[in-house]
């Protein structure tokens, strides 16, 4: 596999990760309104049900953002290279290495420590479409890209 499969896949793993606790918790809420309903009434049972709907709304909203990362992140070809940093590229910068796909969690790959940006980010937009040798500065940091993978 790899260096770049190998953030790739580890980014999908922590992704799934996500998705499985968001599931997991909205899984328990519901069965807690369920048990909730049976045996309570009034005021109280009324404020105790919407908090939970609310709750569950919240994770629904951050269980579908983890989806749609995920979607995003499966859609990248692991295998394209390209000379210039596009979506998908692994950039190698005399500070970072950076992954363009989204913003996601430091990772270790190899010993090595990568960071998923969006190319939206400000760093995104500064290295979209540039290449080898090219720098460009954001918040005070001058970077240089060394490689793109």
């Amino acid at each position: 596999m790899t260096f770049k499969q190998k953030i790739k896949q580890q980014h999908l793993v922590l992704l799934q990760d996500k998705i499985d606790v968001y599931q997991d918790m909205i899984s328990g809420l519901s069965e807690d309104a369920q048990n909730d309903a049976k045996g309570s009434a009034g005021d109280k049972h009324e404020t105790a049900l919407s908090m939970m709907h609310l709750e569950q709304e919240k994770l629904t909203n951050k269980l579908k953002e983890s989806i749609d990362q995920q979607a995003i992140l499966l859609k990248l070809n692991s295998e394209q290279f390209s000379s210039k940093v596009i979506l998908g590229s692994v950039v190698v910068t005399n500070h970072i290495t950076f992954y363009i796909s989204i913003a996601l969690p430091k990772i270790i790959i190899d010993n090595r420590a990568v960071f998923a940006i969006s190319p939206q980010s400000p760093l995104g937009i500064q290295m979209m479409h540039k290449t080898v040798h090219a720098e460009f500065l954001v918040n005070d940091v001058t970077y240089k890209i060394l490689e793109i993978l």
